[in-house]
């Protein structure tokens, strides 16, 4: 019989519908049955793409025998991180002051019924291995404790509770002014962690940090940060060479299992790629390498092949295993290449992606990473380099061919509206960098499907499925749609995303501002009332909403003339200060808005003939200009906020502004592009 998932629209809550664990989804009716019944909460808290989280699944919660000691002593709650990141936040936080180690999913944490934790891990095996108990003996143990040791259990909730309300309001006094050490302290951080011969943060397992590159990009154009730029570009080559990303089909994984990039945790998420999209279109802008423009081209139609839903919303995740299997679907045997293409492009491609090393995936299999680059095969091969790229692209094309005939990994069709906007915003810059209408036209109407189906009543809702809008929305959902709409009027100017914008800043600052002190809560004023209300600058995958939230909010003041969202902004930013000043590498989308308060963006507003625009918007493209917010109106644009209300011209006109000091109109592209570089 199906349990009380069954009705439930997440997938990865579905996936466990037919447990025969009596789970229950987070709400007040099985919060209420905890109480009533005196039994501790069991939380497990995953993902649908979690390959440990289906290990932990198939090894203990599809077993009758252990699903019969849940079930006799805890009321079991399932709960997609995914769909509540406020629990997630919370209880990753509590798990790391019960047990003084990461987290991570799958998470289990023990509760009493009032939802405090007392005990908590992560994957637990069904039988003792890995340093880890036995899944049956933990349940056993913490039974009897939650029987036995009452007095105990309280004095330690007493404790647990009051560390994590000092920790959600530890900001520190908050500054008086700001200044540019964390920007500079933020970049010195980096630099000592950064790996020089492979790239990236840190040794395995090695993440992309998207949000820390695209703060030393940015620094190093406006400072000339040399080493900046090279940490970034060095990274983003080294990750497109990589198994990380995926050679045939597009897109990266979520990360590297080694230091090197090349066997990754198979399962593919929407906000990385959105962010790597926006950064691997800046290094183009910066550095002119065809590699990065060719990932760019491949990452998008990735997006719009296998993530977007026929409403235009764009998919959550695709799952790290097949058939059960982590990374089946991705992996190759020698032989089977061999047999499906012809000796010369299997000449080319052994050595470019190491089909003539030893397997690199389980010693049994291997996984397409470029082991040497084609200019060197080309040469050692005796070919001229034309000829060399078309025997990979030839033999490419037939092995995507062939890797679309297997089982596919499973996709998590839920449409999340913060990494929509983290989506829109990489299709939207894609299209403006590369001028791809098509790009541009799948973030617009994936933009249209977020306003007219989770915009409701003047408040946003954070999930979708199947014909389902639900849950209050976070602070990242408006953040991030809110820096969404911006980059799409830069893109395309539209009325609508102006309007929009408008009435997520609005939503923003009544909802979620902390009007005492500055800053953003992550839940609204209003939202269900949890052991702790969160609230952080730190960045994690996706970045901070504080750090979102302060860029985005001060660039729609430039844009409207309205100073209360740049005022907004500002306290945020003194706010959290003191937490910059501590760990400034840790907050760098803090730190990228600091930046911009410090040196504000200018605006640069267009008009004229849209033919005539075409060779202006051309030349621009090609410039990374990451304190330039560029607006194109069409003459019909209707009714604009003054920093826009520039008048219809006969001939291609530019208006180049910083606050209120703006100079005369330009009407030379030449005279334009020096202007941006004095600027």
């Amino acid at each position: 019989m199906p349990n009380h998932l069954i009705s439930e629209t997440s997938p990865y809550l579905q996936q466990h519908a037919d447990n025969p664990v009596d789970w229950y989804p987070w709400n007040a009716e099985s919060l209420r049955l905890a109480r009533e019944q005196d039994k501790p909460i069991l939380l497990s808290i995953g993902y649908s793409a979690c390959h440990w989280c289906h290990v932990m699944a198939h090894e203990s919660f599809e077993d009758a025998g252990i699903a019969a000691l849940m079930n006799a002593h805890f009321i079991n709650i399932k709960v997609d991180r995914e769909e509540r990141p406020d629990l997630d936040q919370i209880y990753q936080t509590a798990h790391y002051m019960l047990t003084q180690r990461s987290g991570g999913w799958p998470l289990t944490m023990f509760l009493t019924p009032d939802g405090t934790p007392f005990f908590g891990g992560t994957y637990f095996p069904k039988w003792n291995s890995h340093n880890l108990p036995a899944f049956p003996d933990v349940l056993r143990h913490i039974s009897t404790v939650y029987r036995e040791h009452r007095d105990e259990l309280a004095a330690q909730n007493r404790e647990l509770l009051a560390v994590l309300a000092r920790s959600a309001g530890q900001l520190g006094q908050p500054a008086e002014a700001l200044h540019d050490a964390p920007l500079e302290a933020a970049s010195n951080q980096l630099a000592e962690t950064f790996d020089h011969e492979h790239g990236g943060f840190g040794d395995a397992p090695k993440f992309p940090h998207p949000v820390e590159l695209d703060f030393l990009l940015r620094h190093s154009r406006l400072t000339g940060d040399a080493h900046a730029e090279h940490m970034v570009l060095h990274t983003l080559e080294q990750m497109a060479h990589g198994g990380i990303y995926d050679q045939l089909g597009g897109g990266f994984c979520r990360y590297s299992v080694d230091a090197y990039w090349n066997i990754p945790h198979f399962e593919k998420m929407l906000y990385d790629n959105g962010l790597l999209l926006a950064l691997y279109c800046d290094a183009w802008q910066q550095s002119g390498n065809p590699l990065f423009a060719h990932v760019v081209e491949e990452t998008a139609g990735w997006v719009q092949r296998e993530m977007t839903t026929a409403n235009g919303g764009f998919c959550s995740s695709l799952d790290a295993d097949s058939e059960h299997e982590e990374g089946k679907f991705y992996v190759w045997q020698r032989d089977d290449i061999l047999d499906l293409l012809t000796p010369e492009e299997f000449a080319v491609v052994a050595p470019h992606f190491g089909l003539d090393l030893a397997p690199n995936f389980e010693q049994l299999a291997w996984h397409l990473h470029v082991s040497v680059p084609l200019s060197r095969v080309a040469v050692s091969h005796h070919l001229n380099p034309d000829s060399a790229g078309e025997l990979l692209a030839s033999a490419r094309s037939k092995l995507f061919a062939a890797r679309e005939q297997r089982v596919r990994p499973g996709r998590d069709d839920k449409v999340l509206s913060s990494w929509n906007g983290l989506m829109i915003t990489g299709m939207a810059r894609a299209a403006r960098v590369m001028q791809r209408r098509d790009w541009l036209h799948t973030a617009q109407r994936a933009m249209d499907f977020l306003r007219t189906t989770m915009w409701r009543e003047g408040r946003l809702l954070a999930a979708y499925r199947s014909g389902k809008a639900h849950l209050n929305a976070y602070l990242d959902d408006y953040a991030v749609l809110l820096q969404a709409a911006l980059e799409l009027m830069q893109a395309e100017f539209r009325t609508v995303d102006l309007e929009f914008a408008i009435q997520l800043a609005d939503a923003l600052l009544a909802g979620f501002e902390d009007k005492d002190d500055g800053g953003f809560f992550f839940t609204s004023h209003d939202h269900e009332a949890l052991i702790q209300r969160p609230r952080s600058g730190q960045d994690n995958a996706i970045p901070s909403g504080n750090g979102i939230a302060a860029a985005a909010l001060q660039r729609l003041a430039v844009i409207t003339g309205k100073q209360e969202y740049g005022y907004a902004a500002e306290r945020c930013l003194k706010a959290f200060f003191p937490a910059m000043q501590q760990g400034a590498g840790y907050h760098c989308s803090l730190c990228t808005a600091l930046g911009e308060y410090l040196q504000p963006a200018s605006l640069l507003v267009l008009r004229g003939k849209p033919a005539e625009m075409a060779a202006w918007r051309m030349d621009l493209r090609r410039r990374y200009l990451p304190n330039v917010i560029t607006m194109t109106l069409p003459d019909n644009a209707g009714t604009l906020p003054e920093p826009l209300a520039k008048p219809v011209t006969s001939q291609p006109t530019a208006w180049l502004c910083r606050g209120t000091q703006c100079l005369p109109p330009i009407t030379r592209i030449g005279d334009l592009l020096s202007a941006l570089n004095s600027a």
